[in-house]
């Protein structure tokens, strides 16, 4: 017990002494009890158009500060994913990355249903007809096809933004591609997910049948889920861990979508999005392998002033909403 109480109160000075140690240059901080903030007001106007997010198949808006809202904007479709989609998403996810200002995301569909899957009219003629005058040549191009269309949704995990999948009405084959590859998942009670591809006469080759298993962890679930096309309902696929909240109809799930990434937001993005990426890189690790990283990438990480910022916060009993952490 000593030996405990010794050791809390090392920690405490070594904390102390960081919190007073000499800023870096062109950093002030205040050693004053910090006052009540009041809510930006970015935070509660309407929701704006993102600036350089212009799209044929998504709209981007800035729903409230630091979170951006990614909807499917195909409703008279059921957002069905045209060649459009497939490219946007790509660019639109890459900005995404970029952005300093941008600490959470949101991904939703417009009108009725979040989505359809492939948009099957519109790709006919690149799936059923590809390039190439002899075996080896079409190959060599569905082989490429295929890999463009993976990073439409592997650029989601690769984003160190936290995105949040917000589902009602169908997800259906590639959206159930789509909503893996983020990092929550909330839906509403009519919400249902089909893995759809063996109705079509192919396996499910953008990301589901590799991330799916990981997700809820019972190879069986989703070896019958991939071998049938069967619908997981709303409740089935709370039980199972494919989302983590279920909400009575989609307002009450983008409300609480929303509220959960203005939580997220408040938290220094140094530790929220370092979190994101050492998750991802230990999930397809060894825990040898993740812990070195992790080392590795804190070796770094832990000279930030966030830590000094969160730890005067706590000392003083102030919310981290009331803390400006800069941008990453």
């Amino acid at each position: 017990m000593a030996a405990a109480m010794a050791a809390s109160r090392s920690l405490r000075n070594l904390l102390i002494r960081r919190v007073m140690a000499p800023a870096p240059q062109g950093l002030s901080l205040s050693l004053r009890p910090m006052s009540s903030i009041a809510q930006d007001e970015a935070s509660t106007a309407a929701p704006r158009e993102a600036p350089d997010h212009s799209y044929e198949s998504l709209q981007v808006t800035v729903a409230q500060k630091h979170i951006l809202h990614v909807q499917l904007n195909r409703p008279e479709k059921r957002n069905a994913m045209n060649r459009a989609f497939w490219r946007e998403m790509v660019e639109c996810f890459n900005k995404i990355a970029q952005d300093p200002d941008c600490r959470a995301v949101v991904i939703s569909g417009a009108g009725k249903s979040f989505t359809a899957g492939i948009d099957l009219m519109d790709m006919a003629s690149e799936i059923l007809q590809p390039q190439g005058d002899d075996v080896a040549r079409i190959s060599w191009y569905l082989r490429s096809l295929v890999s463009r269309y993976q990073e439409t949704f592997s650029v989601i995990e690769k984003c160190p933004k936290p995105v949040i999948a917000a589902i009602h009405g169908a997800c259906v084959g590639a959206g159930v591609d789509l909503i893996t590859a983020c990092d929550i998942r909330y839906c509403a009670q009519d919400a249902f997910f089909q893995v759809k591809e063996v109705d079509i006469g192919l396996a499910a080759d953008v990301g589901t049948l590799q991330r799916l298993p990981k997700v809820i962890g019972n190879q069986s679930l989703v070896n019958e889920l991939a071998f049938t096309s069967r619908r997981m309902m709303a409740d089935e696929a709370l039980s199972s861990g494919l989302v983590s909240r279920v909400f009575p109809d989609k307002v009450g799930m983008l409300d609480a979508a929303f509220t959960l990434a203005a939580e997220i937001s408040t938290k220094s993005p140094v530790a929220v999005q370092g979190t994101k990426i050492n998750l991802v890189y230990s999930r397809n690790h060894s825990v040898a392998d993740g812990l070195n990283y992790t080392a590795t990438w804190n070796m770094s990480m832990l000279q930030t002033q966030d830590i000094v910022k969160s730890v005067q916060a706590a000392m003083e009993k102030q919310e981290l909403k009331n803390v400006t952490f800069s941008k990453l």
